[in-house]
């Protein structure tokens, strides 16, 4: 089975499975085993953190043979049980070599800032408040360094590597990255590539609105991505403004 997901993901500590808190995953896959009658464990195209949202991520998953399917009954039944932070927007069979997160060949990110001297109360779970004014074009010539083939070490957290394996590679593929006026204060960053490390939109984001601020030279982010180091780049920017918007395959 596959499906799209929505969710809000203020609530939840991260979409993955977690012993102990509320997470996106855990919360479908309860929903599922009860309406199934049996465990369920799914798959999805990338995991999200604590407090990000999504749009358009992806899940698969299998049911038992003997489970008469109807993909519409199931899909109301655990939109029922999981509403309203979480909706499956569709609900399809398809075939066993259908999986997730490594039948993807491209993720979407869009990451809202709001730019204004006051806070919105309407918008605190889903935007950043920057109450300055930012320098969008200073911020996208930063940006264009992203696309392409890069190690971006400068903007993910380390993974631990497993014992006597080497360093998991930090090099990903960016299909395009760009900063638009979505409104008179709202902007919006965002990022397609094949594959992203953790922590990477939020990094890229904190180090570009940096730039914006004047914090930061624009003409310094092809430095800080030849640097590979953490403490090269800006801040990290908070979950909130972040959405999985959309996965290609």
């Amino acid at each position: 089975m596959r499906a799209t997901v929505a969710y809000r993901g203020s609530g939840f500590h991260g979409f993955a499975v977690n012993d102990d808190v509320r997470t996106v995953a855990g919360d479908i896959e309860v929903a599922l085993g009860t309406v199934v009658r049996t465990p369920i464990t799914i798959t999805c195209a990338g995991r999200t953190d604590k407090g990000v949202h999504g749009k358009g991520q992806v899940i698969s998953f299998d049911v038992p043979d003997d489970f008469e399917l109807d993909p519409a009954r199931l899909q109301r039944s655990i939109n029922q049980m999981c509403k309203p932070d979480i909706v499956l927007r569709d609900l399809t069979a398809t075939n066993d070599e259908f999986d997730a997160r490594f039948s993807a060949i491209w993720r979407r990110y869009r990451y809202q800032v709001l730019a204004s001297p006051d806070a919105d109360p309407l918008r605190t779970e889903t935007a950043w408040h920057v109450p300055f004014p930012l320098d969008i074009d200073a911020m996208n010539d930063a940006a264009g360094e992203l696309v392409g083939s890069h190690d971006f070490a400068s903007f993910c957290r380390r993974p631990k590597p497993a014992e006597g394996m080497p360093e998991p590679s930090l090099v990903r593929d960016v299909l395009s990255a760009e900063w638009m006026q979505a409104s008179d204060d709202v902007l919006e960053f965002w990022i397609q590539a094949t594959s992203f490390c953790h922590q990477m939109v939020r990094s890229i984001v904190g180090t570009t609105v940096d730039i914006g601020l004047g914090r930061i030279e624009a003409g310094e982010m092809a430095t800080i991505l030849e640097a590979k180091d953490r403490d090269a780049a800006g801040r990290v920017a908070p979950p909130e403004g972040l959405t999985l918007w959309e996965v290609g395959y």
